[in-house]
């Protein structure tokens, strides 16, 4: 039950460290975090005031890629960058080159890989697994066992419900690393539970995609869609959003 911490490692005022907790070269902890056993954090990795590591979890670790992988490897990646007031739960994986910003919650087995940024206040569910060079605005939600694919981005305030499938390549592997591309969900759009979004897809302002649904093309702003494949069903009313532009 002991514990490594690297004599180059900085660790702040108040700080707790649970049993057999790995913290390697460089890393940085800023006042009054918790740190949960069994926790490694790798080279570098920055984590600010007030955080919470649950057990188990491992931090800033680089990527290793098979053999199949038409992704190249990362090299030189910036260290893992964990901000103020987040939580991370038990046994969730963060990789190195990622950043999350102030207030953000990671659920239990979670996994957000590199080159990844986030914003502030989002909510990442257990289970959810968010692939390479993402872009995640402020007040998000990803609920439980979804998939965010490589190259996506959700704008602020986008919900994405549970067992959500967004996909970066439509040929099945059959394209090269240059050719994906994930789907661009804009501010304030919704994602209902167990909807799959294709490769490259554009989800409107304030637009809905019911449950279930095949998004095969893009959604216009503030749009209701439902179907195999999705297809226009009415207006998102004023009562769930102000029009675009006005006041709240």
């Amino acid at each position: 039950m002991s514990k490594y911490v690297a004599v180059s490692a900085k660790i702040g005022k108040g700080c707790t460290l649970g049993y057999n907790v790995v913290i390697l070269d460089g890393v940085q902890i800023g006042d009054n975090v918790y740190i949960g056993h069994n926790v490694v954090i790798h080279e570098g990795t920055k984590i600010g005031d007030r955080a919470f590591i649950d057990d188990g979890s491992i931090l800033g670790r680089a990527p290793r890629l098979g053999l199949l992988s038409v992704t190249k490897a990362s090299k030189g990646l910036p260290p893992l960058e964990i901000g103020s007031d987040c939580v991370i739960s038990a046994n969730v994986v963060l990789y190195a080159g990622t950043v999350l910003g102030k207030g953000v919650f990671v659920g239990d087995l979670a996994f957000i890989r590199e080159r990844t940024i986030l914003g502030n206040t989002i909510t990442i569910g257990a289970q959810v697994g968010i692939q390479p060079k993402c872009r995640i605005g402020n007040g998000v939600r990803v609920q439980t066992g979804s998939r965010i694919t490589a190259g996506s981005v959700l704008e602020d305030n986008v919900f994405i419900g549970a067992e959500v499938s967004t996909n970066n390549d439509n040929k099945m592997g059959a394209v090269t690393a240059s050719e994906h591309k994930g789907p661009y969900i804009k501010r304030g759009a919704r994602v209902g539970s167990n909807s799959t979004l294709l490769a490259g897809v554009v989800i409107g302002e304030q637009a809905v995609v019911a449950a279930g649904s095949l998004v095969s093309r893009d959604v216009p702003d503030r749009k209701v869609v439902m179907g195999v494949p999705a297809r226009v069903v009415q207006e998102v009313s004023d009562d769930e959003f102000p029009p675009i532009g006005a006041d709240a």
